[in-house]
């Protein structure tokens, strides 16, 4: 098993400016998958490509400090959720799969905030894609 590295106090002082974390931000990218997506008939009897970028921030510090990952957000489990959902849906308006998507990211006690971005590939002519992102975060 390899050596975990950890600083040493002395090593922690790197200024003697107060300083406090941000929440971390995991990035999901490029998630590309497949659902029914539309309400045109030919879209109604063919599964399309939809690309998922999803942005999700918790409060890291215990994680960071512990460097155990049964502290952390498991976005594993997060983007399972994600590809079921998608996969065998079907939704006529992308603004309604980002909303069921986000409600997914959002659903982690963890989040504090979240944005995800839904692209259709090639829904119109002469562009390379037509998105959807909406974002929420806890008050």
């Amino acid at each position: 098993m390899p050596k975990v590295h950890s600083l040493g106090t002395q090593d922690t002082i790197y200024s003697r400016r107060a300083w406090k974390r941000n929440d971390a931000i995991i990035n999901i990218t490029d998630l590309r998958l497949r659902t029914y997506i539309g309400f045109n008939p030919e879209e109604l009897s063919k599964q399309q490509d939809v690309i998922i970028n999803c942005e999700l921030q918790y409060e890291a510090n215990e994680p960071c400090s512990s460097d155990d990952e049964t502290t952390a957000l498991n976005y594993k489990t997060i983007t399972k959720k994600i590809i079921g959902h998608v996969e065998q849906g079907s939704f006529r308006l992308l603004e309604k799969l980002t909303e069921d998507l986000l409600q997914i990211l959002m659903g982690s006690d963890m989040a504090t905030r979240a944005t995800v971005k839904v692209d259709k590939p090639h829904a119109l002519r002469f562009a390379d894609s037509v998105s959807v992102t909406l974002s929420a975060s806890r008050q």
